[in-house]
């Protein structure tokens, strides 16, 4: 038989490790602006009970349409006719606006009354429950 030289592996080198410098980085300090604080805003109605003017609460929004911007308002309180000025105000929502259509199942009214569910056209997206009130 004749026997094999077995091949010897090239031997392996050592890595040598590198040194490497580790570099301090300083923190810096940065002091941090303080926020001034948010001013709360006032609503409308807030600013109107403010300068004295008196207003009543007089119905309760429980529809919008936003095609015909038209709002449901379930009268709670008091009436209300064209020409009032009414503050709209809700969690969302606060405007002020002159009433200048209402109707009642589809026909034109000039006075609204407790318990009636009118259509009142509105300037502005309303929402369910929001609060319609009168200023006097």
């Amino acid at each position: 038989m004749v026997k094999k030289k077995k091949k010897k592996k090239p031997a392996k080198k050592k890595a040598k490790k590198k040194k490497i410098a580790k570099k301090i980085k300083k923190k810096k300090i940065v002091k941090k602006k303080k926020k001034a604080a948010k001013k709360k805003k006032i609503s409308l109605l807030e600013k109107a009970v403010a300068s004295g003017v008196s207003v009543e609460e007089v119905g309760v929004i429980t529809h919008y349409f936003p095609h015909v911007e038209a709002a449901v308002v379930k009268m709670t309180r008091g009436t209300l006719s064209l020409g009032d000025t009414i503050i709209v105000n809700g969690h969302t929502t606060d405007f002020k606006a002159i009433v200048k259509t209402m109707q009642l199942e589809h026909t034109s009214i000039d006075i609204a009354s407790v318990g009636q569910e009118i259509g009142m056209g509105v300037k502005a997206k309303v929402r369910e429950h929001d609060v319609v009130y009168k200023l006097l």
